[in-house]
């Protein structure tokens, strides 16, 4: 089974997750994450607060790409225009659980909203 196998048929969130894991080398400038993201894309996030637009959200989860080393998904809810991914990120120093909460727009992802604890996010090598 592969690591996106709980992600149900959705090849927007497939996509989506085997960018952020395939390492800061294979991301490079974000180029692949671009088109899954909306023009008017939003991002909300505990540490980088309210995030418009899809260029900036490239250049951010750069930190996030660069330090995992493993997700493990727990639990996955997809729909038509939206979703939630519950799942453990493994960072350098530890592993933090994450809950996502996507909208999706014309095949692309509209917004997303991410809950984490910040304080053991940095503390477990997040940047």
């Amino acid at each position: 089974m592969s690591a996106t196998a709980h992600l149900g048929d959705s090849p927007l969130l497939r996509t989506y997750y085997t960018i952020l894991t395939g390492g800061i080398e294979e991301y490079g400038d974000g180029r692949e994450l671009m088109p899954l993201l909306a023009d008017y894309f939003v991002f909300d996030g505990p540490i980088a607060g309210v995030v418009a637009g899809a260029g900036r959200f490239a250049q951010g989860v750069r930190g996030f790409v660069e330090a995992v080393r493993e997700v493990s998904f727990v639990q996955a809810v997809v729909a038509d225009d939206s979703a939630a991914v519950l799942y453990d990120a493994v960072l350098p120093n530890g592993t933090v659980r994450f809950a996502e909460f996507f909208e999706f727009s014309n095949g692309t992802i509209k917004t997303l909203h991410i809950h984490y604890n910040a304080a053991e996010y940095v503390a477990a090598g997040g940047h």
